[in-house]
């Protein structure tokens, strides 16, 4: 064989090889993310850790109770990503931050980021029974697996 036909072979293997290699690369990943139990806390954290997740292409599925911050899972991870169990639990409250005396206050600021990020129906089912109050409200049952998919 010659030189510039060895080349062209060569050439050619590399190109599959680095073809394949991207989009192995840019392929969803096939881990999956359980929700059993997260109290929630600080809406910048949690903002990116879903973000971090969305980015990666994982699946989450929650599998129990998922609270405040915890919520905004609903509007971060594509809703084909998403599924919840019977053991799913979702609770909403309105947002809070610490007064320079520890105290809790309410933080407008951190409602409305929280009501950004919630998906119109989420949005909704809120609505329907107050608004976002100092109260946790609950979404399980019948109700969240009429909004999101079940689990397999």
């Amino acid at each position: 064989m010659r030189a510039g036909g060895a080349r062209r072979i060569l050439f050619v293997v590399l190109l599959l090889a680095v073809s394949l290699f991207a989009s192995a690369a840019a392929s969803p990943a096939s881990a999956e993310i359980v929700i059993r139990n997260n109290p929630g806390g600080l809406i910048a954290e949690h903002v990116a850790e879903f973000s971090r997740i969305r980015a990666a292409g994982e699946r989450v599925v929650i599998d129990g109770p998922c609270y405040s911050a915890c919520t905004l899972v609903l509007g971060m991870i594509p809703r084909e990503r998403l599924c919840v169990t019977q053991r799913a639990r979702l609770g909403f409250h309105a947002a809070w931050a610490y007064a320079p005396d520890g105290s809790k206050i309410a933080s407008p600021v951190g409602n409305s980021q929280l009501w950004d990020l919630y998906p119109p129906e989420v949005r909704g089912w809120i609505a329907r029974r107050g608004g976002l109050t100092p109260k946790l409200m609950v979404l399980r049952g019948r109700e969240l697996t009429a909004m999101y998919r079940a689990c397999r």
